[in-house]
């Protein structure tokens, strides 16, 4: 069943779990995630980013995410996550998109606001939802994801929500994306801060790479979207390796065992952050 944002965050917000969005650039993943939430009867969201469409154009992978989306016997929310551009968000809002992440952080504070605010409008109109973001996720490649002062600070939160209007927004405690070298220090007085401030549905970029106590705390002080791509693809491509050093095995084969193993990963981030039967 293809939903929005608000039809499963508003939910998982009023009762305490996370909802993951897995970025799925393939259909093979696709499948991986959509496979794990029908078992475990969970709400979720797939999607792809702006950044990952060189391995996976837009048009080309849009009709699929949809259709699985229509077909799924639980909830599914399709989002366009950190659209950079307004070209590609409307792109993906006229694809079927049912969400997208406007990610205007390149652009002075201002014009960020003024941008977003368009865009939830058009959004809007399509039934669509859009999250935002405040503050800054670092890039764990880079380690600066620990550069407290570039956390959110609960007035720009309140700020940014109410001059935009939108439904879902990201904020910054202390992680990054990527692969970490060093463990992330989160903060969570910061974040059951905004939580207590704000009724809109808080999101949690950056997440791969989090330990199970992080995740079950961060949706404990309030995060309702958790979102998940690199666990993903370090478990599809350690299943790939195992099986052709294995050797005998066919093409489909060692495919199969990724799919595997990929949506063993997710079930295992479904069940952390409580969204299990709650479709």
């Amino acid at each position: 069943m293809l939903v929005n944002l608000d039809y499963v965050l508003k939910d998982a917000q009023k009762n305490g779990y996370g909802v993951g969005l897995f970025n799925t650039t393939d259909t093979d993943m696709l499948e991986a995630v959509i496979s794990a939430a029908e078992e475990l009867r969970a709400p979720v969201i797939i999607g792809t980013a702006e950044v990952l469409l060189p391995s996976g154009e837009l048009k080309l992978i849009a009709p699929a995410l949809i259709a699985a989306a229509k077909r799924a016997t639980v909830p599914v929310v399709v989002h366009f996550d950190h659209g950079l551009t307004f070209d590609r968000c409307m792109e993906a809002l006229q694809l079927g998109f049912s969400s997208i992440m406007y990610d205007g952080s390149v652009h002075p504070y201002e014009e960020n606001l003024a941008n977003t605010r368009e865009i939830v409008k058009i959004a809007h109109s399509f039934g669509a939802t859009v999250e935002g973001e405040i503050g800054h996720v670092g890039q764990a490649d880079q380690e600066d994801n620990n550069a407290a002062d570039l956390y959110t600070k609960v007035e720009e939160a309140v700020a940014y929500q109410q001059a935009t209007g939108v439904d879902a927004l990201a904020i910054s405690i202390g992680t990054a994306h990527g692969a970490y070298k060093s463990k992330p220090k989160l903060d969570f007085k910061r974040l059951s801060e905004i939580h207590a401030a704000m009724d809109t549905p808080l999101v949690l970029h950056g997440g791969s790479g989090l330990t199970d106590e992080d995740f079950q705390n961060v949706v404990k002080y309030g995060i309702s979207k958790v979102n998940i791509y690199t666990d993903l693809c370090v478990a599809g491509i350690e299943a790939t390796e195992a099986a052709i050093k294995e050797g005998g095995l066919s093409y489909l084969a060692i495919r199969d065992r990724k799919v595997e193993a990929i949506k063993q990963a997710a079930i295992k981030k479904m069940k952390i952050f409580g969204c299990e039967n709650k479709a």
